[in-house]
């Protein structure tokens, strides 16, 4: 199973059918989809002018939509850094059990669904990565 740096490579491979660059970035979309799989597709068809059914998309505009969701993942990968190191700390600590305050985090393992859609088509229509960073900011904010 290829993962997301395999694919986003084959997304960005000019000499690759247009086809499999496409799917290649909807499978990108299995490891990291913030809104969720649907909702995250149809954000990026939209900000980066993809036809959702067109099998023969423009790679320009692939390769925007690839752009956008890496640096979308980059923000959550920090988050995921940062949040690692403060359990280390809270872990040497003494804080064996996460709190309450955590849930979120395991409930969003790996970016997937971090701010999921309940309707595909309605979705922020800012950035991803802009999107990301305010959630992250808010919940450092902690509870209340």
């Amino acid at each position: 199973m290829a993962g997301f740096r395999s694919l986003a490579r084959q997304v960005r491979d000019p000499m690759g059918d247009l086809a499999l660059r496409r799917y290649s970035l909807r499978k990108c979309l299995e490891r990291f989809a913030p809104y969720g799989h649907r909702a995250t597709w149809d954000h990026l068809c939209a900000r980066h002018g993809i036809d959702p059914e067109d099998r023969a998309p423009d790679p320009a505009s692939l390769l925007g939509a690839l752009d956008e969701l890496e640096e979308a993942r980059a923000v959550w990968l920090a988050y995921e850094a940062g949040f690692a190191e403060r359990r280390r700390r809270e872990k040497h600590a003494g804080l064996r059990r996460p709190g309450a305050f955590d849930d979120w985090h395991r409930r969003t393992w790996g970016g997937h669904g971090v701010a999921r859609c309940s309707d595909p088509g309605v979705h922020p229509t800012e950035p991803l990565a802009e999107v990301l960073r305010r959630l992250i900011t808010a919940l450092g904010a902690g509870p209340g």
